[in-house]
């Protein structure tokens, strides 16, 4: 027997993607992406596919990116320490003109060059641009690290309506002229929150919750507020997944119909997502 994959097939499969094609076409998904999946280039190009391939189906796809690596890399080579404090990057004057560099400079422009190159309309962004992001100072311990206190989504939805993929990188400021380190997760969630968005796809380097953190098996399907509450508790959530997991339920409180946290390390796990039955992750939601 044949193991080649035949034509045949590939309608099939083509054809069962219809019901999520029409389930989110002309809807907006805001895909918050970092981590392995932005470092290493074989997993970055598919991830770049992914969102071609959905804008060009008509989602209205919005890309809230990070750049950890990035910045502490930059912050070498110019001979500056990291310092973090409770997972945020302690953020000084020199260094938030670090921070823009890295995430506004090369790595947005970065990706919005591969996603011309795989033939989609992309516009760079940052927090910044048009005061997208409004933040003010949320510890003093911290430097310019921001709380975001308002979004402005008429230039992302001015250039959704033009066929343009937001490429977003998490800078914001405030009425006083300064810049703000915002964290990435947090961003994306607020973003997605005001956006009213159908999904917000969170992209870590894990399958999503674990029972247990070693074993990939154990993967939470879904997880109510009730549910996440017990699994603070038993210490099932823990670590840097309960900030990821609190972006989460902050997004839908804000008005996101569907949330989940997945493995961008999978190649193309946005559409196995998107547009299979399988879907990949943790999904979340505010019923008990």
């Amino acid at each position: 027997m044949s193991s080649e994959y035949t034509t045949e097939e590939r309608i099939e499969d083509i054809i069962s993607a219809l019901p999520y094609i029409k389930q989110y076409t002309g809807k907006t998904v805001v895909v918050k992406y970092g981590g392995n999946a932005m470092i290493n280039e074989d997993l970055k190009q598919k991830v770049m596919e992914d969102m071609v391939l959905l804008s060009t189906i008509g989602v209205r796809v919005v890309l809230v990116h990070g750049g950890g690596p990035e910045i502490s890399n930059l912050m070498a080579k110019l001979g500056k320490k990291s310092e973090f404090v409770d997972g945020l990057r302690v953020t000084d004057k020199e260094t938030v003109d670090i921070v823009q560099m890295a995430l506004a400079g090369k790595v947005n422009k970065t990706l919005v060059n591969m996603l011309q190159q795989y033939g989609a309309m992309a516009i760079g962004l940052s927090g910044m641009d048009s005061r997208l992001i409004e933040a003010e100072m949320l510890d003093e311990k911290l430097g310019y690290v921001g709380e975001i206190t308002h979004i402005n989504t008429q230039l992302i939805t001015d250039l959704l309506d033009k066929g343009y993929i937001p490429v977003i990188s998490t800078l914001g400021c405030d009425t006083d002229g300064n810049t703000y380190n915002i964290n990435g997760d947090t961003a994306a969630a607020c973003i997605a929150g005001a956006l009213g968005a159908e999904k917000f796809i969170l992209m870590t380097d894990i399958s999503g919750v674990l029972r247990d953190k070693d074993d990939p098996s154990t993967l939470i399907p879904e997880i109510s507020a009730e549910e996440a509450d017990e699994l603070y508790s038993s210490g099932v959530i823990s670590g840097g997944m309960i900030p990821k997991v609190k972006c989460c339920f902050d997004a839908i409180n804000k008005g996101v119909k569907n949330v989940v946290i997945m493995n961008g390390t999978v190649p193309h796990s946005i559409l196995i997502e998107l547009l299979t039955n399988e879907g990949c992750g943790t999904m979340f939601h505010g019923g008990k």
